[in-house]
């Protein structure tokens, strides 16, 4: 895999991560970005032993998009504090089926079932309240491309948030998409912002996959 890396220092390291690749080793055989980072690194700075590389946040398999990885334990450790106190902001891309208009927020209760690998919307033992917010940027062919900002990182949140509004992401077969797109559905985490653990900046990163979103006007 070739790999997309956005930015690097001593304290992190920030990477674009196509679909179909894990976000860390689930057991299987399948690759995961935390692994071909880590011998990214080692090859790079001729590290010997095991190279440190800290996991502070999750894409899901089928989700393409921008991740950052802590280099050190402080780092991690400042990256976890900030995604707990809303210092650590996510945007998304995705292509829904039917037409959007304007914006609006969504509160949920969300349940994970871990049994059926699905989200549903239901109060229950365990449900989470589920909050993001979304605007329609453009219709084409009864699709509409939306830009969503999380407030909360619930899993499967988008997709199941998405899909019980009537509006599953496209090739989502799992949320009811009627369009079958292999094993992908067309979400994208195109757009990230991190204080810096060191430095204490604001950084923005944000990366866009050519291809998924040409038919529409990104604005």
């Amino acid at each position: 895999m070739d790999l997309n890396i956005l930015y690097e220092d001593n304290h992190i390291i920030v990477c674009y991560k196509p679909r179909g690749i894990l976000s860390q080793a689930d057991g299987s055989n399948a690759s995961d970005m935390l692994t071909i980072l880590k011998q990214y690194i080692k090859e790079k700075y001729n590290k010997p032993g095991d190279v440190y590389l800290g996991l502070v946040h999750r894409l899901d398999r089928n989700t393409d998009g921008v991740m950052v990885f802590a280099r050190t334990s402080k780092a991690a450790s400042r990256l976890s504090d900030d995604i707990k106190n809303d210092r650590f902001h996510k945007k998304y891309l995705a292509v829904v089926e039917g037409r959007v208009l304007g914006s609006l927020e969504l509160r949920d209760m969300l349940y994970y079932d871990e049994a059926k690998k699905k989200a549903f919307i239901k109060r229950a033992q365990g449900s989470k309240e589920a909050i993001l917010t979304y605007s329609a940027i453009d219709y084409k062919n009864d699709k509409t491309l939306l830009d969503i900002s999380l407030k909360t990182g619930r899993h499967h949140q988008i997709r199941c948030q998405l899909s019980n509004i009537g509006h599953p992401i496209v090739g989502d077969i799992k949320y009811g998409s009627s369009i079958r797109l292999g094993d992908r559905y067309l979400l994208s985490a195109y757009s990230l912002t991190i204080i810096h653990p060191t430095k204490k900046e604001e950084m923005v990163f944000e990366y866009i996959p050519e291809g998924d979103y040409k038919e529409f006007n990104i604005k």
